[in-house]
């Protein structure tokens, strides 16, 4: 899973640090695992004779359902969309997914046909999908069933912008809200008033057919209207909240006019907001989470208990500048180190969510990487201590890199190669510091999943 392991571990310049490494790793696998799309469908859904259960809860007769169709966007959606296909076998009248460009060939779907998009940044692909996604929704009539899969990545994959926006001003906004620093929910503000798909548009277009979401959940506390810009969920933010965001980030006259005219007549009440909590087409719509940061990081947690480890999960509701993050994670770890507070050493501080970068320089990197930069300057000369940050999808930022891990000696040995870590932070180059100092990029390639982040400190001592 991690294709470096063994060089990651390899490079430590003691026993303890090198266990130390070792046990970051670990957990940070144990944490994909268990946000492994196959597992949480097998979990979440059940067919039981003609009965199709979801979460144990809900239940629907399929003896009395028209058509089943599955639609779908997201990193996490292709595996989603193999385990359904085997479940439901010859139920599946139709079904189109989104997946990031590369991957549609790597999953086994006969009746769900993958389309692909563009990550991060929307592309061509992402327009084309979204209209054959929009009009199978559509297609649904009342006695149909929909099942809709959602995960992290699907905002920028399924990009159907309105019809005075085009592909290329939705694209330049995308790229300018990324690098202003906004956190994801107001990313996904601004995307769901630009868009016919996101804010709960999808489904609306479902309606009056019934639909269930199956959603692996890639946004902080969980909320369905934010996860990839929440299609299928109400949303309770409005075109003046869109606009409050452009401003705040000092991008309102950056993005394309077409964008501002649209947003400036949803402010006047020209266009129609996007769906409340009250509209009727919710009443047949039921959003249900089958995998999450925090369903992750007990598991993680699980494991690094049973390996004598005491554990402390800190937060899965991690945000804020991931180079001021870093600075509160390395004050902990080396709280842990010199005084056994919060926790007793060998320890264990686990976390998760999603930080953000603000870019101010001119470098490559992400947010995983600066977090783990900052914290290497906060723990150098610690034996025994080892800090991962990376993304459960196996991608930071723009880079071919999931994250980074970082020791005591980490520092020491850009020194030694004549590096100045606070000017590469500087210049948000954290993945070419990476690069030069050796054996703390990893590289996981695409996981398949996507829970946010994970950042796991261990300290042996």
């Amino acid at each position: 899973m991690i294709r470096n392991f063994e060089e990651l571990v390899g490079v430590a310049e003691d026993k303890s640090t090198r266990k130390a490494r070792e046990l970051a790793l670990n957990l940070a696998i144990e944490g994909i695992k268990a946000a492994d799309p196959h597992v949480a469908i097998e979990r979440h859904v059940k067919v039981v004779g003609e009965l199709l259960v979801f979460n144990e809860r809900y239940e629907v007769d399929l003896s009395r359902v028209n058509d089943v169709y599955v639609i779908g966007m997201g990193k996490a959606v292709g595996a989603m969309a193999e385990s359904l296909e085997a479940m439901l076998d010859d139920k599946i009248t139709e079904g189109i997914i989104i997946v990031p460009k590369g991957t549609a060939n790597r999953y086994k779907l006969e009746k769900i046909r993958a389309c692909e998009g563009g990550h991060p940044i929307p592309n061509e692909g992402s327009l084309k999908c979204a209209e054959r996604l929009l009009s199978l929704a559509e297609s649904a009539g009342e006695e149909d069933l929909v099942i809709c899969l959602l995960s992290g990545g699907g905002s920028a994959l399924a990009s159907l912008p309105v019809d005075d926006v085009s592909l290329e001003d939705l694209m330049r906004t995308t790229e300018l809200l990324l690098r202003s620093g906004a956190e994801i929910k107001e990313v996904n503000t601004v995307r769901k008033h630009i868009s016919r798909i996101k804010g709960g548009w999808l489904a609306k277009a479902v309606y009056p057919a019934r639909l269930f979401s199956l959603i692996i959940s890639d946004v902080v506390g969980d909320d369905v209207s934010s996860i990839a810009s929440g299609p299928t969920a109400p949303d309770k933010s409005t075109f003046k909240d869109a606009k409050q965001i452009l401003e705040k980030y000092e991008i309102w006259h950056e993005v394309p006019s077409s964008v501002r005219r649209w947003i400036e007549l949803g402010v006047r009440g020209d266009v129609n907001e996007t769906p409340k909590p009250d509209d009727v087409v919710f009443e047949k719509v039921h959003n249900i989470i089958i995998a999450s940061n925090r369903v992750s990081l007990q598991s993680m947690a699980e494991l690094g208990r049973s390996l004598g480890l005491n554990v402390l999960i800190l937060t899965s509701y991690l945000e804020g500048e991931a180079r001021e993050v870093g600075k509160v994670i390395s004050s902990i770890l080396r709280e842990v180190y010199e005084h056994d507070i919060p926790v007793k050493k060998p320890a264990a501080i686990i976390a998760g969510g999603e930080t953000t970068v603000t870019v101010k320089g001119h470098g490559k990197g992400g947010r995983n990487q600066e977090l783990a930069l900052s914290v290497a300057r906060m723990i150098k000369g610690l034996k025994g201590v080892a800090l991962l940050s990376m993304g459960s999808d196996g991608l930071d930022g723009i880079t071919d890199a999931a994250g980074a891990i970082v020791d005591g000696n980490t520092i020491s040995e850009a020194s030694r190669l004549g590096l100045d870590p606070e000017r590469y932070l500087a210049d948000n180059d954290s993945y070419t510091f990476f690069k030069k100092v050796g054996g703390s990029l990893i590289f996981t390639g695409s996981t398949g999943t996507n829970v946010n982040d994970f950042v796991v400190g261990v300290v042996l001592g």
